[in-house]
């Protein structure tokens, strides 16, 4: 079977983990029963050795469709022959009392026109494909055991032993249906009976009723609404319910660049993507949404201690990510090392303080007044901030080479004081204001001193470099220096050059930084960021308030990045040159930022 594109899967997932589903039928990645838990299902990282379950027709070739159900996170499959059509609706329902101890995955296949000859086969690969298993195939479904999980499947149609998985070839006639369910099973006991197929489309209905009800409350209504509901119900699906935590995305070490080193595993929550969260709902009414991702905050402020905060945690608050490499995988199209577990848990990243300090500030100003004990834990972080905003760290890219004075870690310093001063101002809240707006002062002042390049004309990426930055696009965003301000216009121009005259656009896709320019520890390229893209349009939609040209082109580039999403509307983090999704899948910080320049370029849009 040929390897998908990362582009060439959906979502589906119940606030505790996810799984990819192909456009082929299969699911080549499922953690189980948590985003961070060793993988069930890793095809997508080896397709020999990771485990999968696929259905798919059996017989003749067939065309592939994939779509959502309308405004929910159910997915459904199509294939499409001359002989018939059929299609599989894939979910799982959220995790209530009733589902908390198998929290099954559902998989409804039926034929819908003509007959259709399936196969099904259920391969799984426990703890990365190094956990060994035990398979038991009765009529009814299987039992998968291996020494930490155990997994039942039961199906609705036979099912036979084949090479430590199961696989059934079955044929429908239009209107005929089968039904699989994947849960947790406990050890010695019988495999569970296929539910009903009436009490199977119960929970289906429940499924998407749950959706509906939940996006219904969105109050985003621009010219993007479909684009927008759709980032936004995959936001949801990266939520780790129980703590409120978001992981950067559900994926691990899907490569940067085909063939590369660039592999990370992102299925934890980083401050940043929590604190970018809670801007990116309130803007679109999800309040409920944005008090949960709050409370998580909140949690880790109250832990920071003389060290600070750290810039990466697991979804249940553990501090420890231990970075290690699968060796016995290849990767994705020969991509390796194999990594899982992040090493950026150990780094210093200064700009967490001010993304976390912003979203308090805006949590306060457009929800709900913060609390005194809140307040103490963010004076103790703005007091952090001043003595240590002078550090080298290793910036928003997590580089792994010398860490440095990146533009961006003390802009975002800049913001933590800002935002707390301007709390403290609003709320009469006690704080030390004059050492404070010193503080915020001098780093303002050195920015434009040692992070402006007179040679380039332009914000640099860090001190005493000609290395150009798209986190330095952010500026205007979080008010750091007006949008029409000359030296953010002229860093604006360098920007949007093409890579080879110096700048980051290419193809109207912004890229991070110039890999060969910077040294960052790491070998070869990558390709374009989304996030920066969306940040680009938004830089431009604020300064097209006054310049209509660049809010043309703001346009332009919105709708054509909107195109660089796959058949869903899910973005990876990043771009080929070839137009080809890369990097860990869907990323939470695209969807964050595409709701943001969405709102922005709106609104400028109206008021012109």
């Amino acid at each position: 079977m040929p390897v998908l594109s990362i582009g060439d899967y959906g979502i589906i997932g119940n606030l505790r983990t996810v799984a990819l589903v192909g456009k082929n039928g299969a699911i080549d990645w499922y953690c189980f029963p948590r985003f961070d838990s060793p993988s069930v299902f890793g095809a997508i990282l080896d397709q020999a050795s990771g485990g999968s379950f696929s259905i798919a027709p059996a017989a003749e070739p067939a065309a592939y469709e994939q779509h959502y159900w309308p405004d929910t996170n159910v997915l459904i499959t199509s294939f499409l022959s001359p002989g018939g059509a059929g299609e599989i609706i894939d979910f799982m329902p959220l995790v209530t009392a009733e589902f908390e101890r198998r929290r099954p995955l559902m998989r409804y296949v039926k034929a819908v026109r003509g007959t259709m000859a399936f196969r099904a086969q259920l391969r799984p690969a426990f703890d990365y494909g190094r956990a060994e298993h035990r398979t038991e195939a009765s009529d009814c479904g299987a039992l998968f055991h291996s020494p930490g999980l155990s997994l039942a499947l039961a199906a609705s149609v036979p099912l036979r032993e084949q090479g430590g998985g199961v696989c059934s070839e079955f044929t429908l006639a239009e209107g005929q249906t089968a039904r699989f369910v994947l849960s947790q099973a406990e050890p010695g006991e019988p495999c569970p009976k296929a539910p009903a197929e009436e009490e199977l489309l119960d929970v289906l209905a429940r499924t998407v009723d749950y959706w509906r009800r939940w996006i219904s409350k969105c109050t985003y209504r621009g010219r993007w609404r479909e684009m927008v509901h759709r980032s936004a119900l995959a936001l949801e699906l990266l939520v780790y319910e129980p703590t409120g935590a978001i992981v950067a995305a559900p994926t691990c070490s899907l490569p940067e660049r085909a063939g590369g080193e660039r592999n990370w595993d992102y299925r934890y929550s980083w401050l940043r993507d929590s604190a970018f969260t809670v801007y990116a709902l309130l803007r679109i009414g999800l309040t409920d949404e944005a008090d949960r991702f709050m409370e998580w905050l909140i949690r880790l402020c109250g832990e920071m201690d003389e060290t600070g905060l750290q810039t990466v945690y697991g979804i249940d608050g553990r501090r420890v990510l231990r970075e290690e490499t699968l060796d016995h995988w290849q990767g994705y199209k020969g991509s390796r090392p194999v990594r899982i577990g992040n090493g950026a848990y150990g780094q210093l990243q200064l700009d967490i303080y001010g993304e976390l300090m912003d979203a308090a500030y805006l949590y306060n100003k457009y929800r709900t007044p913060i609390s005194s004990e809140l307040w103490e834990d963010l004076r103790r972080l703005a007091e952090w901030v001043c003595e240590n905003w002078q550090q080298q760290d290793r910036g928003i890219w997590e580089v792994r080479g010398a860490p440095r004075h990146f533009v961006y870690s003390k802009v975002m310093c800049w913001v933590a004081l800002d935002r707390a001063l301007r709390v403290t101002s609003k709320r009469s809240l006690p704080a030390d204001c004059s050492r404070w707006m010193r503080c915020r002062d001098q780093i303002y002042e050195e920015i434009l001193q040692q992070g402006w390049s007179r040679a380039r004309q332009s914000f640099v990426q860090s001190y005493g470099t000609g290395t150009l930055d798209a986190s330095n696009l952010v500026m205007p965003l979080v008010f750091f220096m007006a949008p029409t301000d000359p030296k953010m216009q002229m860093t604006l121009d360098a920007t949007c050059q093409a890579p080879a005259n110096g700048g980051l656009l290419s193809d109207d896709c912004v890229y991070r930084y110039n890999s060969g320019e910077a040294d960052d520890g790491l070998e070869g390229g990558e390709g374009s960021f989304s996030m920066c893209t969306f940040w680009l349009v938004d830089a431009l939609t604020r300064a097209g308030r006054t310049d209509p040209a660049r809010l043309e082109r703001a346009r332009l580039i919105f709708a054509k990045m909107l195109r660089k999403a796959n058949h869903l509307g899910l973005f990876s983090e990043e771009t080929g040159v070839s137009g080809e999704p890369l990097g860990n899948f869907p990323q939470a910080l695209a969807h964050l930022a595409l709701i943001s320049a969405a709102v922005n370029l709106d609104r400028v849009l109206d008021e012109r």
